[in-house]
Parts: C-alpha cells; sequence; structure tokens
C-alpha cells in the first residue's frame, strides 16, 4: 500500500510539472504575434467627405465604453499640430485607438493660420500635415482645419464620446489648459508621452547641426538660393566639404597603409622564420657532411684504405724465408741524400710477387756473377 501511494505521489507530481511546463509553453506561444497581412489599402477619409449621419446623437459613458458597445464603435477625437510626424505622434493615435474595445479614431489637424497664431511657423503645410495623418494605420477619420478649443457644437456635430490627449495641463489662447471643461464633462481619456522624441527636439537637431546639413543639401544638388545661404557662406561650404574629403583620403591611405605595413611585417616574420629554418638545415647538414665525424673523413677513411691496399703487394707464400730469417746487410742509399735517415720500414708482404730490397752484398754477388761469365 504504501509503495503504490508513493508511487501515485510520483506520477501526480509528474503531471503537475508536465502541466506547467505546457501553461509556460503556451504563455510563450500567446506572447509572439502570428503572421498576417493588418495594413490598410486605403488612406482614412475626411470627415466633410463622408455621408452625414443623421441618427440621434448619444454619448456613451466610461463605463459602457470600458465594456464595449456592440452597437456602435466608441468615437474617440484626438488633435493636434503634428507637424514633421514621428513615432511619438503615431504612438499617441495608437493608445487613443486602443483605449476602448471598439474605437473609432478620429483624428483633428490644425490649420496653417491657426497654428502660426497660437504656436509658431511649421515645417509642414497643413495639406502636408493633413496628408501624413491619413496615411497612419490608426486613423479613421480625419477633420481639417480643427478648433483650437473644442466647444459643444463641435463634438455634438462630429459625435464624439471621448477626447484624448496627454494629462499635461496645454496652456494657450489665455488659458490654463485648454481641455479643462472637458476634463470636468468626464470625456476625457488621458495618453502617454513618448519621451525622447518630439518635432521641437527634431528641430533642435536641424538648427544645432545646421551647417551640416546645409552642405549636405548642397552636395545633393540643391542650389545656395534655395538653401538662403549668402555666395561666401556657399564657398566656404564648398571649401570645407573639399577639406573633408581630403581628410577623408588621408585617413584611408593611413588606414590602407597601416594594412599594408601589418601585412609586410606578417611576410617578413614568416621570411624570417623560413630562412632559420633553412640556416638551420644548412647548417646540420654542413656538420653531417664536413664535421668531425663526418661522412666526408669517413669516406676519405675508406677511400685511402682502398689506395693502400691497391698499391701494397700482397703477402709471399708461407716455404719462402722472410726478410728476418736472411742476413741483414746494409741498404743502399743514394748519393743524392746527404742526411742519413731512419731505415724504412718492410712493407707487408702479400701471396704472389715478391719484394726484394736493394743492398751492397747482392750487388756485389751480382758483379762476381759478371765476371765469371765474361772469363767463361
Amino acid at each position: 500500500m504504501e509503495a503504490q501511494s508513493s508511487s501515485e505521489l510520483l506520477l501526480s507530481r509528474k503531471r503537475k510539472r508536465e502541466s506547467s511546463n505546457r501553461e509556460i509553453e503556451e504563455g510563450e506561444r500567446l506572447g509572439k504575434i502570428p503572421r498576417c497581412t493588418v495594413g490598410l489599402k486605403h488612406p482614412a477619409p475626411f470627415a466633410d467627405e463622408l455621408v452625414p449621419d443623421n441618427k440621434p446623437y448619444e454619448r456613451v459613458n466610461m463605463e459602457e465604453a470600458k465594456r464595449g458597445t456592440p452597437h456602435r464603435p466608441v468615437r474617440v477625437y484626438a488633435d493636434g499640430i503634428f507637424d514633421v510626424f514621428h513615432s511619438g505622434h503615431a504612438r499617441a493615435l495608437m493608445q487613443a485607438k486602443c483605449l476602448f474595445p471598439n474605437t473609432h479614431l478620429i483624428v483633428g489637424v490644425c490649420s496653417d493660420d491657426l497654428t502660426h497664431k497660437y504656436k509658431g511657423f511649421t515645417v509642414m503645410n497643413e495639406d502636408e500635415r493633413y496628408d501624413a495623418i491619413r496615411h497612419c494605420r490608426y486613423v479613421d477619420e480625419v477633420v481639417r482645419n480643427a478648433p483650437w478649443t473644442l466647444t459643444p457644437e463641435f463634438l455634438a456635430k462630429h459625435r464624439i464620446d471621448f477626447v484624448a490627449h496627454d494629462d499635461i495641463p496645454y496652456s494657450s489662447a489665455g488659458s490654463d489648459d485648454i481641455y479643462k471643461h472637458i476634463k470636468e464633462a468626464g470625456m476625457f481619456a488621458p495618453t502617454q508621452r513618448t519621451e525622447g522624441i518630439s518635432t521641437s527636439d527634431i528641430i533642435t537637431r536641424i538648427v544645432r547641426d545646421y551647417d551640416v546639413y546645409v552642405r549636405r543639401n548642397l552636395q545633393r544638388g540643391y542650389t545656395a538660393k534655395e538653401l538662403n545661404v549668402s555666395f561666401i557662406n556657399e564657398k566656404k561650404y564648398h571649401l570645407q566639404e573639399r577639406v573633408d574629403k581630403v581628410k577623408r583620403k588621408v585617413r584611408d591611405v593611413e588606414e590602407k597603409s597601416k594594412e599594408f605595413v601589418q601585412k609586410v611585417e606578417e611576410k617578413s616574420i614568416d621570411l624570417i622564420q623560413k630562412w632559420e629554418e633553412k640556416s638551420r638545415e644548412f647548417i646540420g647538414n654542413f656538420l653531417q657532411m664536413f664535421g668531425p665525424e663526418g661522412a666526408l673523413k669517413h669516406m676519405l677513411k675508406e677511400g685511402k684504405g682502398r689506395m693502400l691496399q691497391a698499391i701494397s703487394p700482397r703477402h709471399s707464400p708461407d716455404s719462402s724465408p722472410t726478410r728476418e730469417e736472411r742476413s741483414p746487410s746494409p741498404t743502399f742509399r743514394l748519393p743524392f741524400f746527404t742526411k742519413t735517415s731512419p731505415p724504412p720500414s718492410p712493407p707487408p708482404h702479400h701471396s704472389g710477387a715478391r719484394g726484394y730490397l736493394i743492398s751492397e752484398d747482392d750487388e756485389d754477388d751480382e758483379d762476381d756473377e759478371d765476371d765469371e761469365d765474361d772469363k767463361n
């Protein structure tokens, strides 16, 4: 029984682990986005181009909007200048679009006159700003020439349920916060600003690096008149561009020379190593051939032995008398040898022809034999 209970506990633990692992895997799978095409094919329409809706307008409260409105989407309005449209603008519109489960996002863009009056000059004109908002994927409808301050008539005309904007008070047009009455009416839906990017930041970068961008555009074919640059500044920028080109060429030459020197050093190191190896091999071969115990010494010894063996006579037969058995006789000395030299060592005897030494006794015997022959 105890064994069965322990085995059941182990199985239950394994099942729990497997189920938890499956839950983790399913959670990881849910975190990934499936491959699908969600982009729109057409830009958002303008509000004044749509067919007017004659149905009675009934605003939706916050609780109903969060629960979801199946009979119609929640109409959310977001306004702004949207000059030099960037990711901060797109993120704000995305937040406005995702406020409720079913949202119809209306974006109002102020005209150039209002913007220049209350905020300042823009980089893009109103038509360019309208068109930029139309091509944002989160926008369902665009209102041109939007008012700077929202009125109840404007809200009723466009059937707006909520207004989306960041929660920071926006002081303008003589008011501490132009969205104050919207907040008091319970129609305000706050969004978060994207830190680190804004139209003012982008313009600040351009102004800070003005010379760089002027030279860039001059290089790309823009004229000094189009860039509002004087003749002297134009020549200055061209001269700076030439100087920078020379600097880049010098830098490239330095880098290439460094690479060349590095390659030469590597090759020289390889050559030195190969030369050392060859020199060691040559010295070893030289010592092996010409050293004290080299092959040449052994060859000379062998050749000398062979030469002596070929020149020296062979040993005489055993029956013939040796030089020691014969009576010693003084050796014959040639007249041009003034100094006496020690008697030469007897040559070795080999079988075959005998070697004879010329002595005075032998010469006397030969003379006596010649006289006897003459007498006869």
